[in-house]
């Protein structure tokens, strides 16, 4: 064995365990090393460094060392940064001295010598560490450098140095950066590679932070790289898919490219080091650290867990991945689409069978979930969580309304145009995609969801709340049985895994549509995560009821009680009570307080009612609380168009009432308020899909395009358009062309098909 290729052998036994079986546990990571490729360090023109990069993954860094993390670096750069450097001498040097012969600077003309990249890395390394150290400086972070040859772990005594010198640094709250001294090492053999599971020669970075991170008993090596992850084949071939986590037993799938613009590694030395070092109990991820949309928290957001690059790991589950799992939905999910109405409508009916036949399976699965949650849920969640035979029923009931719709679904014609002679145009339904629904601790939302996604021929993925495991594992059996009828069982699919909301909100080149089901809170989240995918929802449930002063006081009584105390946390539930000032001191107005004492709602006066009180309620903290209790605000307004507004200002535009009996009054109130949905003498509680006739509702949306208010079947519905022609080219409709556009309207019941005209 040659001196510069030196091969380490030593034990793999290790004070800690294994690595991390999870992404989710990263955050449990102590140590950790983050490896800097020659392409992450230096800028595209390999003639100097990155610095916005490089103080970015500083910052990350340091960040990280300050919560309490031991952090180490392996770096690159030396090479770049001491050529970058000996390039300005060297035509500083040469213009000076053709100054002094010549008498003026000839620049064009002048040549550089190939630059050796021992003399760089002598050069550039004294510079690289300055940079280091300044830019840990600013945040109090005390940096040290250690260079090291593979000398110096070819002499076990010099290796034991090595190992508590870094470890005294971690000690004192020091980040170690290491490097290899290129310097005074020969280039390495191009096969001096990783031999074995107990063997590795340090030929690259890779291998030394491999080989560095295993010596430490790091919990977690973070190697950045110029691309996204590592690929089942090379980047920018048309086939390349992003490989989420890895496993050992994989590698025959992988087919490796070319290395990158810099660095003497490549891909594949950077799978070989990170399969040795997971073997020896260290985590790995693989990343890119130059793309500069997520260059600022890649390393933050890897420690957090989060979907980033390649995760290396050991423990492949027994089931598919959610990429499989979204991959079957999707591809099953094409083949419910192509069923007849009459086989979705047979699925449909037969799951609707399960829901009553099955119903004491369901029962004892959601009692598991009751017994488990009563001691830590809240009433209004428990409410949500429980099933009973009443509501199972309810369900079988809405399941057989959206059956019978699901016959006028997919494939219906709206709009039919006879474009020119023999050259006709369709507008058809047809499916969404692949839809995501995100559903707390409500398992009834399961059947019903799923329901609406058969009849409409999508694709779906669930992930259900963990209150609900046990009820949405048998309702998603069931389900699934039911879609089996017809061969189209894996178009429902029910994420089990640990797979974190925000990750699943990542898989935008697989999702369609996103539907979040939960809490405002939920809902803000995921909107705000789903930066590639659309998101049918409503953030907040603010909903109004107006007393107007003609209003009944039998009417006013029933809507308010109703809006407010039968559900007080659903997001279709009355949030504030508006009062025409009319109606202040009056009978009616007795008689409202005293109802909303009865059934003890909590008041909380908006500022102008409580200049108008001679008792003194709480004072609203805002205008726009979403309670999700027995509690409501109350303000005091002076006519129907002040209240309009006051909606419009702090409203969510999900439901708003108005009572009264004048209807002028009322139509102007429906036409102007600009909600969902708007009633006019009835409760809130009705912004229902069932409610409504359409079965059930995959949610409510108060966005302004695409579907608005409860959401059902037609709303998971988008269109298509079928022209079919006989040989027409636009050319024929020009100037000089032998064809007319006609664009005569069809009746859409028209059949078209094989139906051409003979004239």
């Amino acid at each position: 064995i040659r001196h510069y290729e030196i091969i380490l052998v030593f034990s793999l036994g290790r004070a800690h365990s294994s690595s991390f079986a999870h992404r989710s546990e990263l955050r449990q990571a102590k140590r950790i090393v983050v490896k800097l490729g020659s392409a992450v360090v230096t800028r595209g023109d390999e003639c100097g460094l990155a610095l916005g990069r490089l103080a970015s993954i500083v910052e990350q860094v340091a960040m990280l060392q300050n919560q309490g993390r031991e952090m180490m670096i392996v770096t690159s750069g030396a090479v770049a940064f001491g050529k970058q450097r000996l390039r300005h001498e060297i035509l500083l040097s040469q213009s000076v001295r053709q100054a002094l012969h010549s008498g003026h600077s000839q620049l064009n003309d002048m040549s550089l010598p190939v630059l050796e990249a021992r003399a760089c890395a002598a050069a550039g390394q004294s510079g690289l560490m300055a940079l280091y150290e300044a830019m840990f400086t600013q945040y109090s972070t005390c940096t040290a450098q250690v260079l090291v040859t593979n000398l110096d772990f070819h002499d076990d005594q010099k290796r034991q140095n090595l190992n508590s010198t870094l470890r005294e640094l971690l000690h004192m709250n020091i980040v170690p950066i290491i490097n290899t001294n290129d310097a005074v090492v020969p280039p390495p053999e191009p096969n001096s590679d990783l031999q074995g599971v107990n063997v590795i020669s340090i030929k690259d970075n890779d291998s030394l932070a491999a080989r560095l991170a295993v010596e430490m008993k790091a919990d977690l090596l973070i190697a950045l790289s110029d691309v996204e992850g590592l690929y089942n084949s090379p980047p920018g071939t048309d086939d390349a898919k992003l490989i989420d986590i890895f496993y050992p037993g994989d590698q025959q799938s992988i087919t490796y490219g070319t290395k990158s613009r810099v660095g003497i590694g490549g891909m594949e030395a950077k799978v070989k080091a990170a399969l040795w070092a997971l073997h020896g109990g260290t985590s790995v991820v693989i990343a890119n650290g130059t793309n500069p949309k997520v260059t600022g928290h890649v390393i933050t957001d890897i420690v957090e867990g989060k979907k980033v690059g390649t995760f290396f790991s050991e423990f492949k589950p027994a089931g598919p991945s959610v990429e499989e799992q979204t991959e079957m939905a999707r591809r099953s999910g094409r083949a419910l689409a192509s069923l007849h109405p009459d086989q979705r409508s047979e699925i449909i009916c037969h799951l609707a069978d399960l829901l009553t036949e099955r119903k004491e399976e369901i029962l004892a699965a959601n009692k598991m979930d009751m017994d488990l949650a009563v001691s830590h849920l809240p009433p209004a969640m428990l409410k949500r969580l429980s099933l009973s035979p009443a509501k199972l029923n309810s369900l079988a009931v809405g399941l057989r309304q959206i059956a019978t719709a699901a016959q006028d679904s997919v494939g219906r014609v709206l709009r039919r145009t006879r474009v020119a002679h023999n050259l006709e145009l369709e507008q058809i339904t047809v499916p969404i995609g692949l839809l995501l629904v995100i559903f707390e601790a409500r398992p009834d939302c399961l059947p019903q969801v799923s329901t609406l996604a058969i009849a409409s021929g999508n694709a779906l993925l669930l992930k259900g709340g963990k209150e609900a495991a046990n009820t949405n594992h048998v309702l998603h059996q069931l389900t699934q049985e039911a879609l089996s009828m017809h061969g189209v069982k894996e178009a429902v699919q029910m994420v089990s895994t640990r797979e974190e909301v925000e990750d699943l909100c990542r898989l935008d080149k697989m999702i369609d549509l996103i539907v979040p089901r939960g809490s405002s809170q939920l809902v803000r989240d995921i909107q705000r995560a789903a930066k590639g995918i659309p998101v049918l929802g409503h953030s907040e449930g603010i909903c109004h009821v107006y007393v107007d002063s003609e209003a009944s006081i039998d009417k006013v009584i029933k809507i308010v009680r109703d809006s407010k105390c039968d559900y007080p946390a659903a997001c279709n539930a009355m949030e504030t009570l508006l009062i025409h000032r009319d109606i202040l001191r009056t009978p009616m107005f007795d008689q409202i307080i005293d109802m909303l004492r009865t059934e003890r709602v909590k008041i909380h006066a908006g500022p102008r009612f409580a200049s108008y009180l001679t008792f003194s309620p709480s004072e609203a903290k805002s205008m726009r609380t979403e309670y999700g209790e027995l509690e409501c605000c109350m303000e005091v307004v002076d006519s129907m168009q002040e209240a309009v507004e006051h909606i419009h200002k702090y409203g969510s535009f999900h439901t708003d009432v108005i009572i009264t009996e004048n209807e002028d009054t009322a139509e102007k109130f429906l036409q102007q308020l600009d909600s969902a949905c708007v009633f006019w003498n009835a409760s809130s509680r009705f912004a229902d899909g069932y409610r409504f006739g359409l079965g059930a509702e995959v949610g409510i949306s108060t966005a302004r395009i695409h579907a608005r208010g409860p959401v059902g079947l037609e709303g998971l519905l988008t269109t298509k358009w079928v022209l079919r022609g006989d040989g027409h080219t636009v050319a024929d409709f020009s100037e000089h062309g032998t064809m007319k556009y006609l664009h005569e309207n069809l009746p859409a019941g028209q059949p078209l098909a094989g139906q051409r005209d003979s004239n």
